[in-house]
């Protein structure tokens, strides 16, 4: 077995290691999400978490880690028998971003089931996490249909399994701790409002903290055993804190006073339900528990607010996560409450000693913004000597209806464009191909019922055998790839066009990440075109890249579509599964070069020819309109939509329009 690295001996990040802690001390805190760039220790901490997790009872032989003192009436494995217990360490289990349902939830032996009406389950890992710690890396990748399934069990504390009129439940209360580089893209706002706390770090820039870091990971990666042995006191000491803590944490006095500067604080900051002040309050008394006492201070109402309302405070995809600190303390000093003026000071002093080990620059909250690009005086974008002007902020987003790609694919689980999937509406049934994942029980027994007379069924149960079974085929929706290529020239570089059209493509990525697409943006301006932002699932990424995006030159229409057609090339390379759609941004002028127009022409038929579903956005404005952009959106083989109709029902059409286009062509 594998030495994991010492839990103490993670330079930094004490932040991180707070709330990891805080969880350890009171595991209905709710979990951390743990947000940053890679590099930064983030898994090689919460692996180091569970060494330091108390022992557990279990009942012996019990598959579903039953507490002996109170086993789970409705296990599979019981009734139990009192008096039999074992005791074993706090587990923690990974979840694979490409695990299946059944390796999530277990599997039931339908086979059996039909046959015998025998329930012959096989555990997965939400049992085997039961009363320890799910760890999900690269939590932000998961798979819609096992993120609903995480969701019902963190609601419910239990795990319901059903297969055709065959049901198990078992208990299933764990720890849900998830890692995760927001550069690969964000949490569904469901999920992100299951983890109680979240905290984002980032790699020391001090010279100092990164040697020590190196030198540290050299000697473990040379001897690990020799290198935890030389930790093990440290790890003695914070396991006896946790075991200390767990037993103060019922005596720990939540006062009123710290109360209302819980829910003060949550109502300052506007975030939804009230979780964020149950959050809080757990966390809050955790860490007085943490720190030998018994009463809340503000201190911890404070450090309970930077762990626990950064995630819940955003309103979108876009908003950075992150607290104002200044409106934190002046919230909390207003409304201070008299119970707080004489607590009990406990071991280490007023405000205790926070994270363990000492402090030694973490990495910083996550509540610094991105500047935006202003405007130059008097409200007009600046223009440099080369005639590119300065960007220009983007109009208020709005809803946009779907955009499609026509036909039925078979790509990456999503909520755009429709596919054959292993979760939607039963369309048909076929033989399986490998293990059976969803039974398609009509068909199965209708497979079975000519053959029952020469099987020689004598009772009332269905001889059922393997050639019997029937695989559910099912239809859903898939996520696609969302290219825009973007105009940024001259002629698009009037202030309030500029500003509507950015508008507009950052509404179209709001819809992408609600629809778990991956986006693209190419621009093309001056006489070349670029690749913004190559396809990735980070839309907040392309967000930062659209508001910074410069004007001006000339319009090398053609030389941003023949860019775009590589990135599509590329792209199928890498993930041939998943469709594409290009959102094209553009008046539909051409200029520079020799024959603009014709050029730009053949490269959209590029597009026409290999079947590249696509939409024009006329950005073409003024009484006198040329219709440019709608003989572009004939060449590509798509159709073609004004900013204005963006928004209108009228779009609603726009896929039928952009088939009947293609089949007339």
């Amino acid at each position: 077995m594998t030495t994991p690295f010492p839990f103490t001996a993670v330079v930094g990040q004490d932040d991180l290691r707070l709330a990891l802690l805080l969880n350890a001390v009171s595991p209905a805190v709710g979990g951390v999400l743990v947000r940053g760039e890679k590099g930064t220790a983030k898994s090689t901490a919460v692996r180091a978490l569970s060494a330091l997790l108390p022992s557990l009872d279990v009942v012996s032989g019990c598959r579903f880690s039953c507490d002996p003192g109170s086993p789970d009436a409705s296990c599979p494995d019981g009734p139990h028998e009192p008096g039999a217990s074992r005791t074993r360490p706090a587990r923690m289990v990974e979840l694979p971003v490409g695990a299946s349902e059944d390796r999530l939830v277990g599997a039931l032996d339908i086979e059996r089931a039909l046959a015998e009406g025998v329930k012959a389950f096989e555990p997965g890992l939400l049992a085997d996490a039961h009363r320890g710690i799910l760890y999900v890396d690269e939590v932000n990748l998961l798979h819609d249909h096992l993120v609903d399934l995480l969701l019902d069990a963190a609601a419910m504390g239990a795990s319901y399994v059903e297969r055709e009129g065959v049901s198990v439940r078992h208990a299933a209360r764990f720890l849900l701790v998830g890692t995760m580089n927001p550069e690969e893209g964000e949490l569904r706002p469901q999920l992100l409002d299951r983890f109680g706390l979240t905290v984002e770090v980032a790699a020391s820039r001090e010279p100092d903290q990164r040697v020590e870091v190196v030198r540290r990971r050299l000697a473990y990666d040379d001897d690990p055993a020799g290198f935890a042995a030389r930790w093990a006191d440290e790890e003695a000491a914070v396991r006896a804190r946790i075991v200390a803590a767990r037993k103060l944490l019922p005596s720990v006095r939540l006062g009123d006073g710290a109360l209302r500067q819980i829910a003060a604080t949550c109502a300052a900051f506007e975030v939804d339900g009230m979780r964020a002040d149950i959050v809080m309050a757990r966390t809050a008394t955790a860490l007085a528990a943490w720190d030998g006492r018994t009463d809340v201070l503000a201190e911890d109402v404070r450090q309970a607010a930077l762990l626990a309302l950064p995630h819940r405070r955003r309103r979108n995809p876009f908003d950075a996560p992150g607290l104002d600190e200044d409106r934190l303390d002046q919230t909390l000093e207003e409304f201070a409450g008299e119970d707080d003026e004489d607590p009990d000071p406990g071991p280490d002093g007023p405000g205790g000693g926070g994270g363990e080990p000492t402090p030694d620059d973490g990495g910083p909250q996550g509540g610094d913004t991105a500047a935006r690009p202003e405007a130059g005086e008097g409200g007009e974008p600046q223009t440099s000597g080369s005639g590119e002007r300065s960007a220009v902020r983007a109009a208020e987003p709005f809803r946009t209806k779907v955009l499609s790609v026509p036909g039925i694919g078979e790509g990456a689980a999503g909520r755009r464009s429709r596919a054959r999937t292993e979760h939607g509406r039963t369309t048909g049934a076929r033989r399986p191909r490998g293990a059976l994942t969803k039974l398609h029980l009509a068909a199965t027994v209708q497979a079975a019922a000519p053959h029952q007379l020469a099987r020689g069924r004598s009772g009332r149960g269905l001889v059922v055998r393997r050639d019997d079974l029937r695989q559910a085929t099912r239809e859903g929706r898939e996520g696609n790839l969302v290219l825009f290529v973007v105009d940024a020239s001259g002629s698009m570089a009037a202030r309030e066009r500029m500003s509507a059209v950015k508008g507009a493509v950052l509404s179209l990525l709001l819809d992408a990440y609600q629809r778990r697409d991956k986006v693209g943006l190419v621009t093309f301006r001056g006489a070349t075109a670029e690749v913004a932002l190559p396809p990735t699932s980070s839309v907040d990424a392309a967000a930062v890249r659209l508001e910074s995006l410069p004007t001006g030159g000339r319009t090398p229409l053609a030389a941003g579509l023949l860019r775009a057609h590589d990135v599509l090339r590329v792209e199928r390379l890498r993930d041939p599964a998943r469709r594409a759609l290009v959102v094209v941004v553009t008046d539909g002028r051409a200029t520079g070069g020799t024959e603009p127009v014709a050029l730009a022409g053949r490269a959209a038929r590029l597009f026409a020819a290999e079947g590249v579903a696509s939409v024009v956005v006329d950005c073409e404005s003024g009484p006198v309109r040329l219709g440019l952009a709608g003989q572009l959106a004939g060449e590509l083989g798509g159709a073609a939509v004004t900013l204005d109709e963006l928004r209108a029902d009228s779009i609603a059409g726009l896929v039928r329009d952009v088939q009947g286009d293609r089949r007339a062509a």
